[in-house]
């Protein structure tokens, strides 16, 4: 399949970035990645938590957020208050404890749903990069830059890695269900 590396690259990000949305779904245990899309004003700048802060996770169920710099607590607070997380932090005045509760079986399923969204939206982005991919083989075609044959072959190509890479969003997608399902 190398025949067609800027395709397999686009392919491979829209999966990259699949993995990152699904990383950032929290999954009843404690996970850095829920903290990837909080910002915090640091100096008058939105700068990501992950960059003002150590993330450790003490223990299955819990994250400890230590700024390295002191002032930024109430900031950091805030931010995860006002981001869609759903936890309330616990500030001791050093760090920011983040305790997950266990998922609810509704909530589960609402998280599930969400996992299966995101798996459609990266598949439809796949099935726009094969179809921009074969319009402009058709226009090279129609050029007569490549032959008829050559047209057909890298068809059948673009579609063999198209279906690879909806199998890899499949896998990726079931491993994040089988994640949020387990108890």
């Amino acid at each position: 399949m190398s025949d067609y590396p800027e395709i397999e690259r686009k392919m491979q990000k829209t999966c990259d970035a699949l993995t990152s949305d699904l990383g950032a779904i929290r999954a009843g245990r404690a996970n850095t990645a829920v903290l990837n899309p909080i910002t915090v004003s640091y100096y008058g700048v939105d700068t990501p938590l992950l960059q003002v802060a150590s993330v450790s996770t003490p223990d299955p169920r819990s994250l400890m957020i230590q700024p390295w710099d002191g002032s930024l607590l109430k900031a950091i607070e805030k931010a995860i208050l006002a981001s869609d997380l759903g936890i309330n932090p616990q500030n001791d005045g050093r760090a920011i404890r983040l305790v997950f509760p266990p998922l609810t079986e509704e909530r589960r399923k609402d998280l599930v749903k969400q996992t299966k969204k995101y798996g459609e939206t990266s598949k439809v982005a796949i099935r726009n990069i094969r179809r921009d991919a074969v319009e402009k083989m058709k226009k090279q075609q129609k050029a007569s830059e490549i032959t008829e044959d050559d047209y057909k072959i890298a068809e059948k190509d673009i579609q063999k890695l198209t279906d690879d890479f909806i199998k890899e969003i499949d896998k990726i997608c079931e491993k994040k269900e089988k994640e949020l399902t387990e108890i």
